[in-house]
């Protein structure tokens, strides 16, 4: 049940900070606005928030792991909102970083 709640966290966080910067982007390089650039920043803190409920306490590791997921999860929010299109070495390179996450956060540990 940790594992599942974990990449749920995992997830939000990411839909938190990737939204976040993108609306900030759209606020400064899109000339949207300071409406933009606030809800950015609001979903910026969320992210914060979210990171701190991951069930393990070290905050190295989350932080860590979490850099393949935003890997990932960026290139995902580029397909789904900018048609983005990867070509094979993003793709590859996303799933060597979730491969990563996978080790850091769910690989047997002694004493866990």
């Amino acid at each position: 049940m940790d594992t599942l709640r974990s990449i749920v966290l995992f997830l939000a966080a990411a839909v938190a900070e990737i939204g976040g910067a993108w609306l900030v982007w759209q606020g400064v390089r899109e000339h949207r606005g300071w409406v933009w650039i606030g809800l950015g920043v609001i979903a910026l803190g969320i992210y914060g928030f979210v990171a701190t409920l991951q069930p393990d306490a070290e905050f190295g590791r989350i932080l860590a792991a979490y850099g393949g997921v935003f890997v990932a999860g960026s290139l995902a929010w580029g397909m789904v909102v900018d048609g983005f299109r990867p070509d094979r070495y993003d793709v590859t390179g996303a799933l060597i970083c979730l491969v990563g996450v996978a080790v850091i956060m769910y690989a047997p540990r002694a004493g866990a």
